[in-house]
């Protein structure tokens, strides 16, 4: 049966026996968190913080050109920075407060009215504290904004990332995370599946990095100039943080230390295996060795296109899962986006966008019973298939438009774009007045 997600300070009630002068009286009585529910969310929590810092910062920064380096991790870091403060500011309201329509809520600004008694509900009848709730919920908002970021690096504007990076959390990010994850939200009432976040996250991140590329323009030299990576060493430390952090993602979403979070951690091994391997795979098949890029960006594929489906998907569903999403990235990073000629320079669309979109069409199918998945069989195949192309659609419209209102913004507000002699010295020295590497 699907499970129905109660959030922010749910008082349960609870009958209790008051055997007084042969009398009995029913008693309200608070749910108390459980501290190994509360434990566990605590560590998932920093888990994802884990993604992004250092995760994130040096799967990214390693494959920018060297002058690049810190501009790239500093962008991450700071975006992160400012997604958690507004987070806390408005962003807990907007996207899960208790009032609110079909598209955005309102109430908690400022957190009013949370303390350390307060209670956010899980799946089940447990409650979890609130300022846990938060924070976990403050992480996911953190390394969506980092991972757009990935598509413009070595020539946005570090005051233009700013400025984007806070119109966009309020006008994109939060609203969508509200229509998927929030009682009364559009695509929650419509019975969209996404565990972890392959609408809220990674097709969010994914248009909207196109959309900000496309608006940008592509890099100087590009694509006649060589633009490899200039270190595939720490790009591959940072993808082992990104797995591992992962776990915190994924099973972490269950909201509980309890059988959900254990299907979704072992669906988070074997989809990503699956995806690592096909990549490589995809290399040999096109005529190319396979590689440690490859590696890394399957299993990127792989932990993208399993977000949504792991706690919606049996182990066996989450292999191939990882593996068609693998392909289709693969695809689309080699040969559509040098067909087209954009410049999404670390791949953020190519990867979280298109990754995305299989993972969460793919939830349709790997939810079904019948395919060893955890659903009842009570929404048939075609209708879950529909609700999540839907759930697919809505979020890619309003991250495109959304997308385009706030970086037009900040191209207002900061001119967007380095100058040529920034971009041809590079972005560590042009807006840090620092390098990576003294040698």
């Amino acid at each position: 049966m699907k499970r129905t997600l109660k959030l922010l300070g749910i008082i349960a009630a609870a009958g209790s026996s008051v055997p007084a002068f042969a009398q009995e009286a029913a008693e309200t009585v608070a749910a108390v968190p459980n501290p190994g529910n509360n434990a566990w969310m605590m560590t998932a929590t920093i888990l994802v913080l884990l993604m992004i810092l250092p995760g994130l910062a040096l799967f990214y920064g390693g494959l920018t050109r060297s002058k690049n380096m810190l501009s790239t991790m500093t962008q991450i870091g700071s975006a992160a920075c400012l997604a958690m403060l507004i987070w806390v500011m408005y962003g807990y309201g907007l996207a899960f407060g208790p009032e609110g329509n079909a598209f955005i809520s309102w109430g908690k600004f400022f957190l009013a009215g949370v303390d350390a008694s307060s209670t956010a509900a899980t799946f089940t009848d447990e409650v979890i504290s609130e300022y846990v709730f938060i924070s976990f919920q403050m992480t996911f908002a953190a390394i969506t904004l980092a991972l757009v970021l990935g598509s413009v690096v070595e020539r946005m504007k570090f005051s233009a990332v700013m400025v984007f990076g806070a119109i966009w959390l309020t006008i994109v990010y939060f609203p969508i995370a509200h229509m998927v994850w929030a009682g009364g939200g559009l695509l929650f009432e419509a019975g969209a599946l996404d565990f972890a976040g392959g609408t809220v996250v990674h097709i969010n991140a994914g248009v909207s990095a196109l959309v900000a590329a496309l608006i940008l323009g592509n890099r100087m030299g590009y694509p006649k100039e060589k633009m490899a990576p200039h270190n595939l060493t720490l790009t591959m430390v940072g993808t082992g943080m990104l797995w591992v952090g992962w776990f915190g993602f994924n099973a972490g979403s269950a909201l509980e230390a309890d059988g959900s979070a254990a299907l979704a951690m072992i669906n988070t091994f074997v989809a990503t295996a699956s995806g690592a391997l096909f990549w490589m795979l995809m290399e040999r098949i096109s005529g190319h060795k396979g590689s440690a890029l490859g590696f890394c960006s399957g299993v990127i594929a792989g932990l993208v296109a399993v977000t949504p489906a792991a706690g919606n998907s049996g182990p066996f569903g989450a292999i191939v899962l990882g593996a068609v999403a693998s392909i289709v990235c693969y695809y689309a990073v080699s040969f559509l986006k040098p067909k087209l000629g954009y410049d999404d320079s670390l791949d953020a669309f190519g990867i979280h966008g298109i990754g995305g979109m299989v993972g969460a069409i793919g939830t349709g199918i790997v939810y079904q019973p019948v395919f060893g998945g955890p659903g009842d069989g009570s929404t048939g195949m075609a209708a879950q298939l529909w609700i999540q192309t839907e759930g697919v659609l809505v979020t890619i419209v309003w991250a495109a438009v959304g997308t385009a209102i706030a970086i037009s913004i900040a191209k207002l507000v900061t001119g967007l774009r380095v100058n040529e002699e920034v971009e041809r010295e590079g972005l560590d020295l042009g807006e840090h007045g620092e390098r990576a590497y003294d040698l």
